[in-house]
Order: structure tokens, then C-alpha cells, then sequence
């Protein structure tokens, strides 16, 4: 299994589609990710939702079960979360989550 295509299902009818941006999908890190403007935003990796959100609100997060860093090469990636399947029940959670990953990629420079 490279990604969970139901939760790739469920997060792109999240997905803002008004947003006046560009909005792109490609395989990353042996899942899906979406590119915000060029930038990385929102992925999938197996089973689990790779977050982007900056370091202060990754933080947070973190501090919340079934979220974890964002590391599957050995070296955790500051600023970035991973969140467990068992986090991902409630679509409510799911749009938060694709939220604040909106939230800050529009802060970050066009690539």
C-alpha cells in the first residue's frame, strides 16, 4: 500500500476549491502530496495525513495523542506532524487539519 486512497478521497472533497491558488498533486515520499503555490502542504503516507504547518503550531500538535513528528527517513522534519489513522475518524478533524495546513503554505513564497 503506497497511500490510503480512501483518505486521498475524503481529503480532496476537503480541499478548498475557491481559494484562487494552485493547487497541485504528486507522488512524494512514496505517498501523495499536495503543492500549495509550488510549496508542499498536505500529504498522505500509508495511512497517516503528513501535516505542514510550521514549527509553533506543529508543536502544539504534538502534544496531542495520535500525532507525531513527521519522520520516515530516520531525521524528524521541524514544522511538520504526522497524524494516525485512528485521529482521522472525524471529518470535522480532517478539515481542521487541511486548515491549518492552508493556513500557513499562504504564508510561505511562491515556488
Amino acid at each position: 500500500m503506497a497511500y490510503d486512497e480512501g483518505l486521498a478521497e475524503r481529503l480532496e472533497s476537503f480541499i478548498p476549491q475557491d481559494s484562487g491558488q494552485t493547487l497541485t498533486t504528486t507522488y512524494m515520499f512514496g505517498g501523495l502530496g499536495y503543492l500549495l503555490q509550488g510549496n508542499f502542504c498536505i500529504g498522505i503516507w500509508k495511512d497517516c495525513l503528513i501535516l505542514r504547518v510550521g514549527i509553533e503550531v506543529a508543536q502544539s500538535l504534538l502534544t496531542q495523542p495520535n500525532i507525531k513528528p513527521f519522520d520516515i527517513t530516520g531525521k524528524s522534519m521541524k514544522g511538520w506532524a504526522m497524524v494516525n489513522p485512528e485521529a482521522l475518524t472525524e471529518d470535522e478533524d480532517l478539515q481542521n487539519d487541511i486548515q491549518l495546513c492552508f493556513d500557513f503554505v499562504q504564508t510561505l513564497p511562491k515556488k
